[in-house]
């Protein structure tokens, strides 16, 4: 008896290779190909290319580098002490220059600087815009004076006093009161009285003189004295002063201490 047949045994057949017959050609599995059109295989060399070239420019040539470094802003300080302390790195590519931190570094150095903006000024150029602190208040400190800007902020020492800024004399005792609110937060409530004063009493100001904050008084031109108490309610104490000056002008001395019950006496 005949033994089954390759189809009976279920094995495909072989070839005489002795590896299984994969059938006709045409039923094998091709994976697909994929073809660039030429207009498409131009395109993307040409991306590439310029890709590399916009790095290369902005990186690798010697057109886009720092040059020239401009500073705008500046009062008191010089523009060669501003770049000075901006360490701008001449020579190097304007693209790589680390902005934030020539920012950085100038707050740090030159505590005068409020605020900068450092900014590329294409192609060649980097430019410095500074706001510097303006002075508030004056702490007295031997010969030379120590400014203080409206955020109670001490931020340089001169050794002449700037035209038309009032001394701040704290002469606070040691106490609980002190403890709490701390030398610092006084200086900070003082400025804090200049800046609220009417305009044409700020003017006249020659001294603020701080012993506790519920005890803040002005010294103006002419030998008059304002008992302004604490820092609180400022704008009422303002309007106060300025109704009590027109209704008294002779007045030596100025309480707005309270300002619903001023009072002003002297003359």
């Amino acid at each position: 008896m005949a033994g089954p047949t390759t189809a009976e045994r279920g094995t495909r057949p072989r070839s005489e290779s002795g590896r299984p017959d994969e059938g006709p050609p045409g039923r094998r599995f091709r994976l697909p190909r994929f073809r660039l059109s030429p207009r498409v295989l131009i395109a993307f060399i040409a991306a590439v290319v310029l890709v590399a070239g916009g790095i290369w420019v902005l990186y690798g040539s010697s057109w886009l580098r720092v040059e020239t470094v401009n500073t705008s802003g500046t009062g008191v300080l010089t523009h060669a002490e501003v770049e000075a302390a901006a360490v701008v790195p001449v020579g190097a590519p304007l693209i790589s220059v680390d902005t934030d931190g020539i920012e950085a570094r100038l707050r740090r150095k030159l505590p005068r600087i409020d605020s900068v903006e450092v900014i590329r000024s294409w192609p060649n150029g980097i430019g410095l815009k500074v706001i510097e602190r303006k002075p508030a208040l004056l702490l007295e400190k031997g010969a030379k004076f120590i400014e203080v800007d409206a955020g109670g902020v001490r931020f340089a020492t001169v050794e002449k006093a700037p035209e038309d800024v009032p001394l701040l004399e704290l002469t606070v005792a040691r106490s609980a009161g002190t403890q709490r609110f701390g030398t610092e937060r006084l200086m900070r409530e003082a400025v804090r009285v200049r800046a609220e004063l009417p305009e044409k009493v700020a003017g006249d100001i020659r001294v603020v003189r701080v012993r506790s904050y519920d005890s803040i008084s002005l010294e103006l031109t002419g030998g008059r004295t304002v008992m302004w108490g604490s820092g609180e309610d400022g704008t009422a104490k303002a309007r106060a002063l300025t109704a009590l000056m027109k209704a008294v002008p002779k007045a030596g001395h100025f309480d707005v201490s309270a300002p619903t019950a001023p009072a002003a006496s002297g003359s």
